[in-house]
């Protein structure tokens, strides 16, 4: 009789600590994110008969400030993005013009990459612009994992009819993401890979993308270093620091 109220009690305290869908992708991005993040990354474009390397920095405070400056090669370097509330821009020193951003430019391709701009800035949020499923758990590359749905919330405007993910159970990183047109047609795989401790986190430090419709081609993301919860400004994001930045 122990034995079997033992089972109910931890049954039921198994229950009443498990996490919804919305619980664990609110961890995910908190991890990501912290309450600042400063990052140094490489972006590798890979073509059938050709390839090349983005090198940048970037900044970000929570889901309404995201500055991005082009550090290499040197035809794009000083180019910079911005994200300020609900206000995007491009900096191309090139022709000395600050380009406004239409949310229309959201789903389009990022320097010739397999990134929408919308990855880059970040200007959609999986916590706030989605409903959330919580499908089951699955072992996937070898991690025990949630698999969610995300399904876009009717009163936003997103890129993504759905996005499936893969969360490990463990330390809450997308280890997988499988990312649908309003169609419900994939577009595009993300696999994250190179998990380690970086900026006093343990997070994926590489992540590709591979179009659904191109296999043989893939963009490679990695973070070379990390550093989370250190304050920023909210002034650091602004147009004149894009123009200046370093």
């Amino acid at each position: 009789m122990r034995v079997f109220i033992s089972l109910v009690l931890l049954s039921a305290f198994s229950m009443l600590s498990a996490m919804t869908a919305t619980e664990i992708i609110t961890q995910v991005d908190k991890n990501a994110r912290g309450k600042t993040v400063q990052m140094t990354l490489s972006v590798e474009i890979q073509r059938p008969t050709w390839s090349r390397t983005i090198e940048m920095k970037s900044w970000g405070k929570g889901t309404e400030y995201s500055l991005v400056y082009i550090t290499a090669p040197a035809k794009e370097k000083g180019q910079a993005f911005l994200k300020r509330q609900n206000e995007l821009w491009n900096w191309i020193p090139s022709i000395g013009r600050m380009i406004k951003m239409p949310p229309s430019m959201m789903s389009q391709s990022w320097m010739g990459s397999d990134f929408k701009n919308d990855d880059l800035v970040k200007e959609s949020s999986v916590v706030k612009d989605y409903h959330h499923e919580l499908l089951g758990v699955e072992t996937k590359d070898g991690f025990e994992c949630y698999k969610i749905k995300l399904s876009p919330k009717n009163e936003v405007a997103v890129i993504w009819g759905k996005i499936i993910t893969w969360v490990s159970k463990k330390d809450f990183i997308q280890i997988r993401g499988e990312f649908y047109d309003e169609d419900e047609e994939l577009i595009h795989t993300q696999v994250a890979s190179e998990i380690k401790k970086m900026g006093g986190r343990i997070i994926a430090t590489q992540m590709e993308i591979i179009p659904s419709e191109n296999p043989n081609q893939k963009t490679i993301m990695k973070i070379k270093s990390a550093l989370f919860d250190e304050p920023i400004s909210d002034g650091f994001f602004s147009q004149r620091q894009l123009k200046r930045i370093r």
